[in-house]
């Protein structure tokens, strides 16, 4: 224990002789245990009263010797250590000489012949004695000097020769990298701490000393750690700072030497001493590595004292090459982490800069003004740089680019003081408008402009773009985005609101509420609008990065977010998908609950800010997220120890029994982490009222304390007994998870105990509890067996029953019979149960003979299996015992290990029958088609003509299809079986595709095999013969013998583990079944990391041996090797990722770069390797690449080569074999997804995966010279005289990456980038004869041409159109041109300010002469696209192009034509064109076209066009208008009679079922407000000839019910419409119908469902309100939420909760219990409980099972993966107890005699009782195991006969 100093005493104590002796007695036995820190600091306050005047100064010597000595030979950081450094420290000054001399002569003790392992100590001692002393004078000093520096010299020297011999043992390496770490930075702090020593001692003696030859020797050490590449960064910027700081010291200043150095020239050095500058003059040689500029410059800069530099051409002359030198590297690097290296680097001088400029008493000299000053050259080439880079994938970059911006800021403030006014900066005004016009989605413009924030204030940003809260509010949905956004509108309101409270104090303004309100209204008020308005998807992130800040920011807030939505609440509930007032309410008060700014007090929970009523909603609410903002309100709370209150405990009750059964796995992981808080909060508050309860003297409060206790208590039963109740057989997945979580929690927090102490909860535990949890570790579902396994370990044993004998003997009985299962999750079954035996007491020693038996087994299995294996995968396939012994392994605690020879034998044996089960069944995954093989018995007699069958088409297992297609042979088999186990593969037989193998056990028993079976018994095998060897060498110790000779002991051998590796080896290399190989990835990938952590040196080196080795077969592999070349190269990639992956991270990754250097070159095509033989190895590396490329722990270490494979990629194109295309297809497609990122959204051209033409370039350059040159190939083909299409191979690769990139607003008015050679090359691509290389072009053109030319460039486009068509100009030039202004008139909206010009100057003119006199209908259709993206724009500036272009319209075919024109290439997308056209002028904004007059027959030429994608984009457009007109409470004034009979008559006549969806949607939008008027030509049908042929034609197509006219005049046609709508209501109906069935009943719910008239009869209605539930239960969440939506229709019943949205467990519920209501009212009840009875008993259900019963199963095992049509959700047991429920209340009121119908309902239900009954007695023991599925099932059955018995006994 450490204790703490005591002050020292003023007055002076003196010792006498007996006191001295005892002080050194103390200190001479305080060295044996780590507790004597306090002695010594007991010896230390003694040392410190000590006076001169002792008697005995040997003794006190001796005291300080034993101390030093002491200190010298303990490890680094060890307490006491440091408690004898205080001791020393402390000492009088009179006796400090004395302590120095003493610590001195130890030190020089330890360092006089240190042995090497010695070393890393003895530097460490050197560092503490230099760093944990508050000595006056250094423990190091003159003569001491020259022999700490010898020794450092000594070890770094040993260290850089040992370095060279440690290739491929990453572990040793870095740990050596330590080791050099340490020296350095002991060798910097000695020379630092000693500077006036090394000074004066190289004055004294300038002629040479030992000291100048140390420190020479030293330097020379430095520069070669700076010009050798392996070390580690972290190393290397150490020795660059080491370097600066050696010259400094013996310079005094140096910052000439530093320059020439920075410059690498000799130049500057001849003021160095001769040694100086000889090692000086290497370090500046030419061809040193370019990171050595980069470490100097770290260097000047860390070791420099900038701050108050003496002015000077050399200090000014040094802070301005620093940044030029890094700028020059920032073009060239390659690895991330080197660019973060210079990230930094710029920040720091970017600090030094500002240092240097604060210590200026002087003015700034002009040229360091004009330098740093914002606009000059300098300061604009490091905004690129902070351009290019604040969108890198490093963190640490961004971040430091971030600073580097405000740094640069902060500068050009020093600079111009006088223009401190932003608004009168021209600088920063320009850079501030040039920000804010970027995309959002660059995540640089977030900091850039918090910076402009920080320095200028939120008011400026604010007055420059008034809509920037509301339009970062906008951007919080998206993820990646809303911590940036969040930041940024932090930053934003803080300054406002500081901004506002300066000025209204500046005013004389006392009254806080006047400039509150304006920062309510500019920050709040966006925020409600969001939150009440915007998609829950978009508004999750505002509660977890926004809202929390604000409350932090303005406490007081709340209550005008509250007394707002609280206003809001009776009119609001929000657009569909939205939160509405009610769920912000719940977001704003959560936020605040959870920072503390509400509390619950005596008033109410959180000062009654809100009903209870209002909560209860939000906690039963339909939408996810307001169910979680109540409860985190509920749960979440600013103080740990908060009592629970009795009502926040009833909400908990109130919530809990409806959200249990989600299907969300985001809203399960809240819900459990929100009631984990919970039971945390009042397991804290409970552990403070129990000790209150001892330490409280008021009786009252105790006895307040012992109720709140009390309750908490029944609380914790009722839940407990709650989630217990509900996990019945039958019951969800998603509920089973969510309740085994919580039982888990409470297990963890609370403990299921039956002692006194604590809650007791282990008494509302019951053994049918606990049966019901063990039948959970069946369930099909992984998580279930886990969190299941895991309780029932918390769970009383007494009620889990293990511990009685006949009970665990049945359990293993069953699990062993789980373990031979042909279903592979029976198998996992079984490893839990075994888990759940072994910790039983009294089998505390059956790990090993349980090993023994399960290997017993597999012995014998294998066995069978090698005769037969068709019979093993029938009967007893091998994967399920090896999975359990790899199982109940890592049960085994190998650091208490007995019997270890047995162990060492069971491991050997297990090795070896893991061999044997990959030689049974590797012939199959190895296979050239394992799919399809079905190796046949070697002792059955009827399988020979049926092998020479198959062998006769069998693919040979060879490359050869590089070389020549494959043939048939009719005469030789196949040389790859074995004729011990022959193998045939049935893969090519059409025939054979569910093929059955039909065998004669030994036993006469007969099974059948599919080639499926056959399959996944071979590569689950496989699996787990990985899993097994990978656990085996990853968990048991290694026995091995280290580098000394010393033998460790343990279980497995370095020649097994070798011996694994090997197989893993065999495996990676030639299976052929991706499940093989790639579980095989998992197994070896335990295999290297362990290889690595092996203290072994053969272990350790054999990753770069076997690296080596593959390398080498890949290089020489051909047509006839084993590696297989098809399948992506099948398990190579993995093979040499896992060897990959063991590099530690730290490492200078030796192995990746020359990996990837040899790749690369195999991928390369060369005209010396154009052979056949050279495809192969090709293939191969160009699938290794791509794997490497995607392997993110490789991370950014691939980065460096990332344009070497797109060359790779790119060149692999014009390999003339279709392997190396598809390869190189592959692999560019992943070089896009890692250069520009996953893809975030369906658009392909997102600028979310799109970067500047700048920042691509600068992180790539090396693509710039390729992609021009590949360009300038692909461009020359593009036009041919001949008139033939040449098409290049690369083009479209090329126009794909040159496409994603874009233009920035950043960029200025010139390219810095070189981007003009590639402009003329893309033009001449558009004018190519392929239309989609033309297409592609126009789009790659755009980030080429600089915002501020585009105007111009279009000019320059349009000019270029030939005035008239003529012979010589073909319409693929024209149509590329246009194509290419119309990508930039996407792009950007300045050119729509320009049109004027070109109007003026005849462009377009001349385009629509030449649009007139063309006939190509692909160029007048680019045409009209280029109109339509200059008139589509809501501006009235273009009114005469408008016209212009109307002219155009009124004579097209779409207007003149009403025949089908005719099919010509391009005709469908000129037709389309104009509808575009036609559009806009009828319906998006007529008023700009000419008004409505031409509406009309715009719209009837588009309804009547014969072309039905011109239709469909009408309907579509039409539809748009609607709903954004409703959305604006607007009439549609273009919508006239004609326009809606046009509608009438297209929807009974249309043919085509896309257009008829749309207009059926158009006239059912439109029905909502009005009543149609059905229109067929000249003819009006009534609304019953309408309805009745909706109906028809829903009948027949299935595709969309007409739900605006199901309500008034449905009667007439009761049965057909009842039917209709029910009949979609089915499980197997897809959801596009269940859906509209949903919207139709909730429609209809007042009308029909509810009526009090009963419209549609008893039966149609109840049939109606069974399908409501039906869609109730339904898988689909969507579905579920939409039929749950009739609880919020007007009805008279249903007025209790208007227009509240439900969850719809809840809907179900009270539907239920509305529908008995409704009886009631219809006096129906004698009817209706026969119809709930019928449902209770399930006559559907039950004629199912009878069918079952009769149908054969024996097809049971022939589909081994079907499952079925499963509703993972609904929970029918559920449904049954919910019936029975409601019908008791009905029963109560029934008044009728028992009829017959009730006795036949009585005699079905008995029999049904009697017959499941006696068929759950027939099931085996422990049936939930070994037959889940059929006694759940039986179960079901059983429960409904009984409970309908019940409420028919009632009735009786």
């Amino acid at each position: 224990m450490v204790v703490k100093k005591k002050t020292a005493k003023v007055e002076a104590v003196v010792l006498d002789e007996e006191k001295l002796q005892t002080l050194i007695g103390t200190v001479t036995t305080c060295f044996h245990a780590y507790s004597c820190v306090s002695v010594v600091h007991q010896a230390g306050s003694q040392l410190e009263s000590l006076t001169g005047d002792q008697p005995d100064g040997a003794r006190l010597d001796a005291c300080l010797h034993t101390l030093c000595l002491v200190y010298t030979s303990l490890q680094a950081k060890n307490p006491l250590q440091r408690a004898i450094a205080s001791a020393l420290g402390s000492v009088p000054a009179w006796l400090q000489e004395r302590a120095v001399n003493s610590l001195s002569a130890c030190l020089s003790d330890c360092l006089s012949n240190p042995a090497s392992v010695q070393y890393p100590r003895s530097i460490d001692t050197v560092a503490a004695c230099l760093d944990g002393f508050t000595l006056e004078n250094p423990p190091v000093d003159s003569l001491l000097l020259s022999v700490v520096l010898q020794f450092l010299h000594k070890a770094l020297s040993e260290y850089l020769q040992h370095n060279s011999v440690l290739a491929g043992r990453h572990i040793a390496q870095a740990q050596l990298m330590q080791s050099c770490l340490a020296a350095v930075k002991t060798s910097m702090l000695v020379i630092q701490r000693s500077q006036e020593t090394v000074s004066a001692t190289l004055q004294a003696d300038p002629s040479g000393c030992e000291l100048e030859e140390t420190l020479s020797s030293l330097l020379g050490c430095y520069i070669h750690i700076l010009t050798d590449e392996e070390f580690i960064q972290s190393v290397q910027s150490t020795a660059g700072m080491a370097v600066v700081l050696l010259v400094r010291s013996v310079m005094g200043c140096g910052d000439e030497v530093v320059c020439s150095l920075l410059r690498g020239s000799a130049r500057g050095l001849d003021l160095a001493p001769p040694w100086l500058k000889w090692r000086c003059e290497g370090l500046c040689a030419s061809g040193r590595p370019p990171g050595v500029s980069l470490y100097l410059c770290h260097g000047a800069l860390a070791m420099l004292s900038w701050k108050g530099a003496l002015a000077g051409p050399q200090w000014e002359q040094l802070l301005l090459l620093v940044p030029n030198t890094l700028l020059e590297l920032d073009v060239s690097i390659k690895e991330s982490s080197t660019a973060m290296v210079v990230a930094r680097v710029l920040t720091l001088w970017s600090g030094a800069a500002l240092e240097y400029l604060q210590g200026e008493q002087q003015p700034c000299p002009l040229q360091v003004s004009q330098s740093l000053s914002g606009g000059s050259e300098l300061q604009r080439h490091l905004l690129e740089h902070i351009y290019s880079h604040w969108e890198h994938p490093l963190d640490g970059v961004r971040h430091q680019t971030r600073s580097l911006f405000r740094n640069l800021l902060l500068l050009h403030q020093r600079i111009s003081p006088s223009t401190s006014e932003p608004t009168k900066d021209p600088y920063i005004t320009e850079l501030t408008q040039s920000l804010l016009g970027l995309e959002w989605h660059m995540r640089g413009k977030y900091g850039s402009l918090g910076c402009l924030v920080e320095l200028y204030g939120a008011e400026y940003l604010l007055d420059t773009q008034p809509q920037l809260p509301s339009c970062l509010l906008g951007l919080m949905g998206d993820q990646s985005l809303a911590p940036y956004a969040s930041d940024l509108l932090e930053r934003l309101f803080v300054s406002h609101k500081a901004q506002l409270a300066s000025e209204a104090t500046a005013a004389g303004e006392t009254a806080i509420e006047d400039w509150m309100q304006c920062w309510h209204q500019t920050w709040v008020t966006p925020l409600l609008q969001v939150l009440c308005r915007a998609n829950l998807d978009q508004t999750t992130y505002i509660l977890d990065y926004f809202l929390p800040k604000l409350l932090r920011c303005s406490p007081s807030s709340l209550a005008h977010m509250v007394q707002a939505l609280q206003e809001m609440l009776p009119c609001s509930t929000g657009a569909s998908g939205s939160r509405g007032a009610l769920g912000a309410l719940m977001t704003c008060l959560r936020a605040a609950r959870a920072q503390g700014v509400v509390q619950s007090s005596e008033d109410g929970l959180w000062g009654g800010l809100v009903p209870l009523s209002l909560l209860r909603q939000a906690l039963v609410h339909k939408h996810d997220q307001v169910r979680m903002d109540a409860l985190g309100l509920v749960c979440e709370s600013h103080r740990s120890t908060e009592a629970l209150m009795l009502q926040e405990m009833d909400l908990i009750r109130y919530f809990l029994q409806p959200n249990l059964n989600s299907q969300s796995p985001g809203v399960r992981q809240q819900t459990v982490s929100l009631l984990k808080k919970l039971l945390c909060r009042m397991k804290d508050s409970a552990v403070l009222l129990q000790k209150r309860l001892v330490q409280e003297r008021d009786q009252e409060q105790a006895g307040r304390d012992r109720h709140t206790l009390q309750q908490y208590k029944e609380f914790l039963h009722w839940l407990c007994v709650k989630l217990l109740e509900v996990l019945l057989p039958g019951a969800s997945f998603s509920k089973c998870l969510m309740v085994l979580h919580l039982l888990c929690l409470l297990g963890q927090l609370f403990t299921f105990s039956t002692g006194p102490d604590g809650f007791t909860l282990g008494e509302v535990v019951t053994s049918a509890h606990t049966q019901n949890v063990l039948y959970c570790v069946a369930s099909n579902f992984l998580e279930v067996k886990q969190l299941a396994s895991t309780l029932l370990r918390q769970l009383p044993p007494s009620t889990v029953g293990l511990q009685d004998q006949e009970r665990m003997c049945s359990v293993l009985r069953a699990a062993l019979d789980l373990s031979t299962s042909t279903k592979p999750f029976d198998s996992v079954t079984a490893t839990h149960l075994l888990n759940l035996l072994l910790p039983q007491p009294h089998l505390s020693r059956a790990l090993l003979l349980l090993v023994q038996f399960l290997l017993q087994s597999l012995h014998f299995e294998v066995s069978k299996a090698e005769t037969s294996l068709l019979q093993a995968a029938a009967s007893y396939p091998l994967y399920g015992r090896a999975h359990c012994i790899t199982a109940v392994l890592q049960q085994l605690n190998t650091e208490s290990l007995s019997q270890m020879e047995e162990w060492r034998s069971l491991v050997s044996e297990l090795i070896a029958v893991c061999y044997r089960m990959s030689d049974v069944v590797s012939p199959v995954v190895q296979s050239s088609s394992p799919e399809g093989l079905i190796p046949m018995d070697s002792d059955s007699e009827t399988s020979a003509s049926l092998q020479r069958i198959l062998q006769e088409i069998q693919p040979k297992d060879t490359n050869d299809f590089f070389t020549s297609a494959r043939e048939l042979d009719a005469h030789h088999g196949d040389d790859t079986q074995t004729a011990h186990n022959p193998a045939v593969n049935a893969g090519d037989l059409e025939t054979t595709v569910c093929v059955r193998v039909c065998v004669l056990a030994a036993g006469g028993e007969g099974y059948r095999v599919t080639a499926q079976m056959v399959l996944v018994c071979c590569w689950r095998s496989m699996k787990e013969v990985a899993m097994l060897l990978g656990q085996l060498c990853q968990s048991l110790p290694l026995h091995y013998t280290d580098d000394n000779s010393h033998i460790h002991p343990g279980l497995i051998t370095d020649a097994q583990v070798e011996g694994v590796g090997l197989y893993f080896r065999q495996q990676l290399l030639q299976s052929r079944h991706r499940g093989t190989f790639e579980l095989a990835y998992v197994g070896f990938v335990r295999l290297t990391d362990m290889l690595c952590r092996s203290g072994s040196r053969t272990l350790q080196q054999l990753p770069a041996h076997w690296l080596c080795e593959v390398l080498q077969e890949v290089k020489s592999s051909d047509p006839s090797s084993k590696l297989c070349a098809t399948r992506r190269s099948a398990g190579i990639p993995f093979y040499i990722q896992a060897l990959l992956s063991s590099e530690p991270k730290s490492s200078s990754c030796s192995l990746l770069k020359m990996t990837m250097r040899e790749l690369i070159a195999l991928a390369m095509p060369a005209a010396r390797r154009n052979t056949d033989s050279s495809t192969v190895p090709q293939v191969h590396a160009l699938n290794i690449l791509r794997a490497l490329y995607r392997d993110t722990r490789l991370g950014e270490n691939v980065i460096p080569f990332v344009s070497d494979g797109m060359r790779a990629a790119v060149l692999g194109f014009t390999s003339p074999v279709w392997a190396v295309r598809n390869s190189s297809t592959l692999l560019f497609s992943t070089l896009i997804t890692r250069i520009f990122g996953v893809k975030k959204g369906k658009d392909e051209h997102s600028k979310k995966n799109r970067m500047t033409g700048r920042e691509f370039f600068t992180r790539f350059p090396a693509l710039y010279p390729f992609l021009l040159n590949q360009l300038e190939e692909a461009a020359a083909t593009v036009e041919s005289d001949s008139g033939q299409v040449k098409l290049h191979p690369s083009l479209f690769l090329l126009l794909l990456v040159l496409g994603r990139l874009y233009p920035s607003p950043m960029d200025g008015s010139s390219s810095p980038l070189g981007l003009a050679p590639f402009m003329p090359l893309i033009i001449r691509c558009s004018r190519s004869a392929v239309y989609r290389t033309r297409e592609m072009a126009a789009r790659a053109f755009v980030p080429f041409v600089l915002v501020t030319q585009v105007p111009s460039t279009v000019h320059t486009l349009l000019r270029e159109l030939p005035a008239v068509p003529g012979p010589n100009i073909q319409n693929n030039y024209i149509h590329g041109t246009l194509l290419q202004v119309c990508a930039h008139t996407h792009q950007t909206s300045t050119l729509i300010y320009s049109v004027h010009d070109i109007c003026h100057n005849n462009h377009m003119n001349l385009c629509f002469c030449l649009f007139r006199q063309n006939s190509c209908v692909v160029t007048r259709g680019a045409f009209l696209d280029v109109l339509m993206c200059l008139c589509g724009p809501k501006t009235s500036l273009l009114n005469e192009l408008r016209q212009e272009a109307l002219s155009v319209l009124m004579t097209s075919d779409l207007v003149t034509s009403n025949t089908s024109p005719a099919l010509d290439p391009g005709s469908t997308q000129y037709m389309l064109s104009l509808a575009h056209v036609a559009l806009s002028a009828s319906v998006e904004i007529p008023e700009l076209w000419g008004g409505p007059r031409l509406t009309s027959q715009l719209l009837q030429c588009l309804l009547r066009c014969p072309q039905y994608e011109v239709r469909e984009l009408a309907l579509e457009g039409v539809l748009r208008r609607l709903q954004e007109e409703e959305e604006e409470k607007k009439r549609p004034q273009w919508l006239d009679e004609t326009t809606l009979s046009n509608l009438t008559c297209l929807a009974l006549h249309e043919t085509h079922p896309q257009c008829l969806a749309k207009v059926l949607t158009v006239l059912s939008e439109l029905s909502s407000t009005t009543e149609l008027q059905w229109r067929d030509g000249v003819k009006v049908q009534s609304q019953e000839e309408a309805l009745m042929h909706l109906l028809a034609l829903a009948e027949k197509s299935a595709y969309r019910l007409e739900k605006g006219q199901a309500q008034d005049i449905a009667v007439a046609c009761l049965a057909q419409w009842g039917a209709l709508v029910c009949s979609c209501c089915s499980e197997e109906q897809p959801v596009e119908v269940k859906l509209t069935a949903a919207k139709v009943l909730v429609d209809c719910t007042g009308s029909v469902l509810s009526s009090p008239h009963l419209p549609l009869g008893v039966s149609t209605t109840l049939s109606l309100w069974r399908s409501l539930f039906t869609l109730l239960q339904d898988e689909d969440q969507e579905v579920r939420g939409s039929a749950a939506d009739f609880m919020s229709a007007p009805s008279p019943l249903l007025s209790g909760v208007p227009g509240v949205s439900v969850c719809p467990p809840v809907a179900l519920d009270s539907g239920v219990g509305l529908l008995c209501r409704l009886l009631e009212l219809w006096d129906q009840v004698p009817a209706g409980v026969l119809a709930l009875t019928e449902w209770l008993l399930g006559e559907e259900e039950d004629n199912d099972d009878a069918a079952e019963d009769e149908a054969p199963s024996l097809d049971e095992e022939e589909f081994l993966f079907e499952k079925g049509d499963l509703n993972l959700w609904a929970e029918p047991i559920q449904w049954v107890k919910l019936l029975h429920r409601h019908l008791g209340s009905l029963v109560a009121i029934f008044r009728q005699a028992a009829g017959s119908r009730i006795q036949t309902l009585s005699s079905q239900a008995r029999a049904k009782a009697l017959s499941s009954q006696q068929a759950l007695d027939s099931l085996p023991a422990l049936p939930q195991f070994s037959c889940t599925m059929e006694h759940a099932r039986l179960l079901l059955r059983h429960q409904r006969a009984t409970l309908a018995l019940d409420v028919l006994d009632r009735l009786r």
